[in-house]
């Protein structure tokens, strides 16, 4: 109780509220503005004073140093901003960002898509084997709930990719598990599961490069 959280692509904030209704001190950011409305309305409803979210690209934390080395832990799940560009580049700045904002024995914990479950499974999608990006056509609904058909690229790695890129901003590995949505647990990574789940800590004296 106490520790500072910092959730990145909190959308509505499933995460962050519930973080903070446990006693913690969090702020959740997004780059979706409605979505920021809609998590600060929720947290005024309960009264909640430890949860704040703000409008933010993921891809500016590296550069907005007003919150270097304040959080005891940073999470970014659900493909909430890391792994939604098509450029490698930009999640290297998000994953630098998430890094920064650590402080020395912070924790991570971030999930990804899996490259190989991709290949393997996922028919509906064409996969980009040079730049690892997985492309699809899907349906998203509007407040209304009407249906639009839109273009979705997901970058995609493998653990040995990610454990890389992890290295590289400063973050040493404590696990890494295979993991699915609503299915999360101990597994170990898989071709036959979606996604990557990475647990780390800001190593100290550590720094993105």
């Amino acid at each position: 109780e106490g520790s500072r959280i910092l959730d990145v692509g909190c959308g509505p904030g499933r995460h962050s509220l519930e973080f903070a209704r446990r006693g913690f001190t969090v702020e959740g950011i997004d780059i979706s503005g409605e979505f920021i409305d809609l998590a600060n309305a929720s947290a005024d409803a309960e009264g909640m004073t430890n949860a704040t979210f703000t409008r933010m690209d993921a891809r500016m934390l590296c550069d907005d140093h007003t919150r270097d080395a304040a959080f005891d832990l940073v999470i970014c799940l659900c493909q909430g901003a890391f792994g939604l560009m098509r450029s490698p580049e930009d999640d290297q700045r998000v994953f630098a960002g998430l890094s920064s904002v650590l402080r020395p024995g912070g924790a991570l914990v971030l999930s990804a898509f899996n490259a190989y479950f991709q290949i393997r499974h996922h028919i509906d999608a064409t996969f980009d084997a040079a730049t690892g990006v997985s492309h699809e056509r899907t349906s998203v609904l509007n407040p209304d709930g009407i249906a639009r058909e839109v273009d979705l690229w997901t970058g995609c790695y493998t653990p040995k990719e990610l454990g890389a890129l992890a290295r590289h901003n400063g973050v040493a590995i404590s696990q890494m598990y295979g993991v699915e949505p609503g299915g999360y647990g101990r597994s170990a990574p898989s071709v036959d599961l979606p996604e990557i789940l990475l647990v780390g800590h800001r190593q100290p004296g550590a720094g993105s490069v």
